[in-house]
């Protein structure tokens, strides 16, 4: 189904199947809803789940003149909760990205959500706003990601072959590929939904937001979840610092895994959220 957003924008969200609860998933940069669809199915039978693709990622389109700016993602992951669950309550699952909208919907509209399980949100105090001198290198590696293939299968072989898809669940990083690209046109091969530079310019506003500020204002209950902490000016070494500040937060690490877990371990994400939602 389609919702409207902010600026007109139409968003994508799509249902998974399931029984129970009504889960809503919402993706990191530069990926989309149905990566996380294997490991909603491994849910199926305590959940039913629905995933969002947030503007310029998966099947929701931005505007060609759209600037980055991460309030309109919070923007989307409200309109697809309050479609899902307009009488609130619902639970979600956010990763990096997607963790930080789902927080500023819950910002937005309390009682829109009862739980929010977000992993490494990308949500920094001031002074790590903004990109500081040489991009990083995950920001140049986005910006100079390769767009397009001659197939969906020579992207997986490509991507199964190096750091860090060759490590992810094989089911993970096929859709990825099938649901993440799309055909160019009769024999032309395929091409990213998420332009390159949309996900580098993501990745370079990610700490402008100024929602740090307001994390003391979200009332919904949220358990931030990271990787093994190595650095202390990373997602996974604020995290804990994010459920600090939140009224009702609370704080999980995984000590075995790293931002990217939920597409190496689904597994273990599927078990964290049987147990923190159950």
């Amino acid at each position: 189904m389609r919702i409207e957003s902010s600026d007109g924008i139409q968003v994508a969200v799509h249902e998974f199947g399931g029984t129970g609860r009504k889960l809503l998933w919402s993706h990191a940069t530069g990926f989309h809803a149905h990566c996380y669809e294997p490991i909603a199915r491994r849910l199926s039978n305590d959940f039913t789940s629905f995933g969002l693709d947030h503007r310029g990622h998966g099947m929701t389109a931005r505007p060609d003149d759209w600037q980055v700016n991460w309030s309109k993602y919070g923007d989307d992951a409200r309109v697809a909760a309050e479609a899902i669950a307009p009488d609130g309550g619902l639970v979600a699952f956010g990763h990096s990205m997607g963790g930080a909208s789902l927080v500023m919907a819950a910002h937005a509209s309390p009682g829109l959500f009862e739980t929010l399980v977000v992993f490494e949100p990308i949500i920094f105090p001031a002074p790590d706003v903004g990109p500081q001198g040489e991009p990083t290198p995950m920001i140049a590696a986005a910006r100079n990601r390769r767009a397009t293939f001659d197939s969906y299968e020579a992207a997986i072989e490509r991507y199964a072959s190096k750091p860090p898809m060759q490590f992810f669940d094989a089911d993970i990083l096929r859709a990825y590929v099938e649901q993440g690209f799309t055909p160019i046109g009769a024999g032309a091969g395929v091409e990213l939904r998420c332009a390159p530079e949309h996900e580098a310019r993501t990745f370079e506003t990610g700490g402008t937001h100024g929602f740090w500020d307001l994390l003391p204002e979200v009332e919904a209950r949220v358990i931030v979840v990271s990787g093994k902490v190595d650095e202390e000016r990373s997602p996974a070494g604020i995290a804990a610092s994010v459920a600090e500040r939140l009224p009702n937060g609370s704080y999980i690490e995984l000590t075995a895994g790293n931002h990217l877990t939920p597409f190496i371990t689904p597994d273990v994400i599927a078990d964290l959220l049987r147990d923190t939602l159950s």
